[in-house]
């Protein structure tokens, strides 16, 4: 590989305008294929075959208009005052019109459903209080048919003592048939009000399990409007979405203003604001401060963008006939300017130290190729691994990220291998600094590589003091990630002068916290059941959810067409991404009820739901994929240093800073700990993805540190240097360059934490704060120390591993041999 590289980038640096042609070339062509055919990225992330897919699948097949997606128009006059009747009419005919809209189903009319809803309970309440009409009544002709009675007695009793009874026996008779057809009458409309009864202590209770529900709420100043979509929410398109975002910014109703739910307002975050922007700047300027020149600034920064161009133009180029999740390009969009600017000065800086030697020209370039540049393609290949190894959990946006993110890196390791020789040799000699021209130019050489007396190694003492500490200290960073849960972003976590979070708001403040979380539960019976025992089966299952804690209400929406099945909206106490809705949701699917037919059985549906269902799958997933790739790791690296110790301290020191990466995003994402520093505005669960995004791009990068900072110690040990000097030459080596790859790397990543979006927000802070735990806590401080510690056991590899493992040469030492850097014409 080294020597191929070699050639590669002698070619390029002869071919240079060839080389630059081509890639200019291919983003122009992968700027017509983006044109041509890309498609809408979508801000719903779904999986297949879940508890609620199924459930949503039921309801769309045995319910009628129930299993299409829902969002919500949220309404609210801008004084806080009752709607009048205009703005009821103005707000009915926008809410029709949002109704003829492509992929709508229909769009409920919040002020007829409120009306439905008052008309209903008032009828349980007249029909209450005409059964106790009915019951006082009763009693009433009850007691005076039994007071007639006692009379009749008394008035037998007397004809008898006097022996009149045979003469008023006729008379008494009419009475007594009076007296029991008045019985008979009361028996019988008692027998009406028995029957009557249960039926409406059905009604009463179904009302009462449904009476807090609104959908205008109780000062009359704010309503909901539910818009049912054809298809499931993640299914409708971008363009659907936008046509009733309009035709709602268009409204113009005087004393409104319709807000649309996160369902409908969903935002595709930027590729590039102003805090990415920055972070490239703070990129430019520590280029500029380690190489001393503007052109040696500049070229890296534009072999990343051209590969972020390349990379983002021709993935997005697929979108029209694969889902992208909205992130999906901006995370391949982070990792392309990350590792685009890092891999290319990695090779320039060795370029540079090899011209200060004196070496020729093109041979330098051709050399630094082989020797950083395979480092480089190594290094590469392990975060692509990392990336496509997503694949394999078996999550279908989230393999798309990886494998998005992998042809990133990808391009990123052809640029600088290809593009870098080529504008190098179009450079020349001014990548040096005027003064190193000078120096060079006077017969000066320089020779960094000799072991010198600044290599002494460190203490015994100090190596355990640093060793202790910093373990302590990422221990103690990692400690918030014992209380993670994971999470979607909801409408509480949007910008706050976006519509999507104003339209939660509104409903947590009018109607209550869990009306942004609406759920849908389907009870299913052990058997068909007729017409009318609908009624009772409904009261039996929703008394028992509305006897569950954190229920706000239970509203009957139907039985299936067969009856075999019920359904049900359940709204929480609390707001979507609580701990409290989400346990209601376990509870109601663990719930089996009674009915007079035998036991249901509850499954649950809606975006709360759906949201806990995707994050526990990705929880479950991810000890999988930390298993595989600490596998890797040390896999890969016993290949790399022909060590087995090496490979186990990079290894426990990449896990120490992934897991203190995941403490700091805990700490101030979900505790809320400097939340308004980095703009998180509300604290709530860690983005569910985050953690398996963050475990293969943080490994990948670890292992580039490790490559560039351990591989010098192996150079060193194996030309004869004492272990622990070994150690420190390394370390003085790489250090410079390798700081300079973080803070780039850093600043990069960094850029991304001040997005407006919330799902960008805290992958820019893990990734960052995990690149700069790793590059200057574990990389050059623990593993230099437990290096030391380990002295010349550090190298052991047992002799049967040594002879079947495969010589990879990552720094190109054998190159080197072959082609000492010349001083002569190329």
């Amino acid at each position: 590989m080294a020597e191929l590289l070699y050639r590669l980038g002698r070619f390029a640096a002869r071919r240079h305008w060839t080389v630059i042609g081509a890639w200019l070339a291919l983003l122009v062509l992968t700027a017509v294929t983006y044109v041509s055919f890309a498609g809408a990225l979508s801000s719903s992330i779904t999986l297949p075959d879940t508890p609620t897919t199924r459930v949503s699948q039921q309801l769309e097949d045995d319910f009628e208009g129930t299993g299409g997606g829902n969002g919500a128009l949220v309404a609210e006059t801008t004084d806080g005052s009752a709607f009048t009747a205009e703005q009821e009419s103005q707000l009915g005919d926008l809410f029709d019109e949002v109704a003829q809209s492509d992929q709508v189903a229909d769009v409920t009319n919040p002020f007829d459903t409120q009306q439905q809803l008052d008309e209903s309970a008032k009828q349980v309440a007249d029909g209450e209080q005409q059964l106790t009409d009915g019951l006082a009544q009763l009693d009433a002709a009850q007691a005076q048919v039994d007071a007639g009675r006692e009379a009749l007695a008394e008035q037998r009793r007397q004809a008898r003592e006097s022996g009149t009874l045979a003469a008023v026996r006729e008379q008494l008779a009419a009475a007594q048939q009076q007296l029991d057809d008045g019985q008979a009458e009361i028996d019988r409309n008692r027998a009406k009000i028995d029957e009557q009864a249960p039926e409406l202590e059905l009604g009463k209770t179904l009302s009462d399990l449904s009476s807090p529900y609104r959908s205008v709420s109780e000062d009359g100043s704010a309503a909901v409007a539910n818009v049912v979509f054809e298809v499931a929410t993640n299914e409708v398109s971008a363009e659907a979405k936008t046509a009733i975002e309009d035709l709602v910014a268009d409204a113009g109703i005087d004393g409104v203003r319709v807000l649309p739910s996160q369902e409908i307002a969903q935002t595709v975050p930027s590729i590039l604001g102003p805090g990415e922007v920055a972070g490239v700047v703070i990129a430019a300027i520590v280029l500029a401060v380690m190489l001393g020149t503007l052109i040696g600034a500049a070229l890296p920064l534009l072999t990343a963008l051209l590969g972020v161009g390349v990379a983002s133009l021709g993935s997005l180029s697929l979108s029209g006939v694969v889902d992208f999740v909205s992130v999906t390009p901006v995370l391949g969009v982070m990792l392309g300017l990350a590792v685009g600017i890092d891999y290319s000065l990695f090779i320039i800086n060795r370029h540079r130290r090899q011209l200060k030697q004196g070496a020729d020209l093109h041979e330098s370039i051709g050399l630094a190729n082989g020797t950083s540049g395979n480092a480089v393609v190594f290094a590469g290949i392990t975060v692509i691994v990392a990336l496509l190894a997503l694949n394999i959990t078996g999550i279908g946006f989230l393999g798309l990220m990886g494998t998005v993110g992998a042809v990133a890196v990808l391009v990123a390791i052809l640029m600088a291998v290809t593009l870098t020789p080529a504008i190098l040799s179009l450079v020349g000699m001014r990548i040096l600094r005027k003064r190193e021209r000078a120096t060079l130019a006077a017969g000066h050489r320089a020779d960094d590589a000799a072991v010198t007396d600044r290599d002494r190694p460190m203490s015994t003492a100090r190596a355990w003091g640093v060793l202790g500490f910093g373990i302590a200290a990422l221990l103690v960073v990692a400690a918030p990630a014992t209380q993670m849960r994971l999470g979607l972003p909801d409408g509480a976590t949007q910008p706050p002068d976006s519509a999507a979070y104003q339209a939660y708001e509104v409903q947590a403040e009018k109607f209550g916290d869990g009306f942004n979380g609406p759920l849908l539960v389907v009870a299913d019976l052990p058997a068909p059941i007729a017409q009318d025992e609908v009624l009772a089966a409904q009261a039996a299952v929703g008394s028992a959810m509305g006897d569950l804690g954190d229920v706000v209400a239970v509203v009957p929406i139907g039985a299936s067409k067969d009856r075999d099945a019920l359904a049900f909206q359940v709204i929480p106490e609390r707001w979507p991404s609580s701990e409290s809705t989400e346990a209601l949701v376990h509870d109601l699917r663990d719930m089996t009820p009674e009915t007079d037919g035998g036991v249901a059985t509850l499954g649950v549906a809606g975006n709360a739901s759906a949201n806990i269902d995707i994050s526990e799958q990705l929880s479950g997933v991810l000890p999988l994929y930390l298993v595989l790739v600490v596998g890797l790791s040390l896999l890969i690296l016993v290949i790399v240093f022909r060590s087995i110790l090496v490979p186990l301290t990079a290894t426990l020191g990449f896990v120490l800073s992934l897991l203190a990466a995941f403490g700091g995003i805990t700490a101030i994402f979900q505790i809320g700990f400097l939340s308004d520093l980095f703009g998180v505005h509300e604290p709530g669960p860690v983005l569910s993805f985050l953690p398996i995004i963050a475990t293969g791009i943080l490994f990948g990068l670890a292992m580039d540190y490790q490559l560039f900072l351990v591989s010098g110690m192996r150079e060193s040990y194996a030309h004869g240097a004492p272990a622990r000097v070994a150690v420190q030459h390394g370390l003085r080596a790489g250090r410079s360059v390798v700081t300079a790859a973080a803070i780039i790397m850093i600043s990069v990543f960094a850029g991304f934490v001040f997005s407006h979006d919330s799902t960008i927000k805290p992958i820019g802070f893990g990734l960052a704060f995990g690149v700069l735990l790793d590059a200057f806590v574990v990389r050059m401080l623990l593993i230099p120390a437990a290096m030391h510690l380990l002295g010349d056991k550090a190298w052991w590899l047992p002799g049967w591993l040594d002879r079947i493992l495969p010589d990879v040469d990552v720094e190109g030492a054998k190159l080197e041999r072959s082609h000492p850097a010349a001083s002569s014409g190329d």
